[in-house]
């Protein structure tokens, strides 16, 4: 597949997920409540949607419509969305800007963002809940996103996040950070195609390992960019990661290292889709977009 391909399949992908997520905002979350106002805010704000596309274009490679995803992906998006107005907070972050606008609790203020981010996560499994899909594929996507948002995904990460601020974190100890924080929810996003598809075993685990690897090329580039790129290209502060004094894989390994390690998990992450065929080229190309992303 083409770079031009690429770019318009996931435009396509991008803009059914701001569509349906418009709707389901008016189904799930209405206006009149201040908190709804505040998740609408952060959710309908923009984003790069990866994990929508992860779970449409997973579906796809399945071989079901990309749209029997639909509400899974934008379930993802909506807890995506929940972590990101936490992680935001001057309890945990304290940026006060996301996706180039203030963050939520600088728009409205610290106890509605906080309710705001619970009332997304809850309708995220409302909304997997009402799809119109088999309860059996209904079931193994509430279990997939629970398991990425959880305890033992994301939630575990946010928590070692911020431990890592106050101790230094070695090799192991930062990979496990980010395969909890970033990498478990991206995973999640490639369950969630599998399981909108009903998806056998064998695939499923090929787009988990691919899902894996993407998650830390995603966090390693984050990492990169936050001593390269600017706040106006960034769309929240440049320069953050060392003001909370975190350790990161620049700390570890230093630019030129970072940049070497995402091209390995690259590689490992493509490596992963060679037996799926052409099928998966779109995944392929998805993995050096976001190798090669500047924000």
């Amino acid at each position: 597949m083409d770079r031009a391909a690429y770019q318009a399949q996931y435009a396509q992908y991008a803009a059914m997920t701001e569509r349906r997520l418009e709707e389901l905002c008016d189904q799930y979350l209405p206006a009149q409540a201040r908190i709804s106002a505040a998740a609408r805010y952060s959710l309908l704000g923009g984003g790069k949607r990866v994990r929508a596309v992860l779970a449409l274009a997973g579906c796809a490679l399945c071989g079901r419509p990309a749209a029997q995803a639909l509400d899974f992906a934008c379930a993802v998006e909506m807890l995506h969305c929940y972590s990101l107005i936490q992680d935001d907070l001057p309890c945990m972050d304290n940026d006060d800007f996301r996706r180039g606008r203030p963050s939520c609790h600088k728009q409205f203020d610290e106890c509605t963002a906080l309710l705001a981010s619970d009332a997304l996560l809850t309708a995220a499994f409302e909304v997997i809940a009402a799809a119109g899909l088999p309860a059996e594929n209904r079931a193994r996507a509430a279990a997939a996103l629970a398991a990425g948002g959880g305890a033992r995904g994301m939630i575990l990460g946010q928590e070692l996040d911020m431990r890592y601020e106050t101790e230094k974190a070695d090799e192991a100890a930062l990979y496990t950070l980010h395969a909890h924080k970033t990498g478990a929810l991206i995973r999640a996003a490639a369950a969630l195609g599998c399981a909108a598809a009903g998806a056998g075993e064998a695939l499923a685990q090929a787009l988990d390992t691919y899902a894996a690897e993407l998650g830390l090329v995603f966090q390693i580039v984050d990492d990169i960019l936050d001593v390269t790129a600017t706040t106006e290209q960034l769309g929240k502060p440049a320069g953050s990661d060392e003001t909370n004094d975190k350790t990161t894989f620049i700390t570890l390994y230093g630019l030129d290292g970072a940049e070497k390690l995402a091209q390995q998990h690259n590689d490992a992450a493509l490596d992963a889709l060679a037996p799926l065929g052409p099928q998966a080229d779109f995944l392929r190309e998805m993995a050096r977009e976001l190798l090669q992303r500047k924000n």
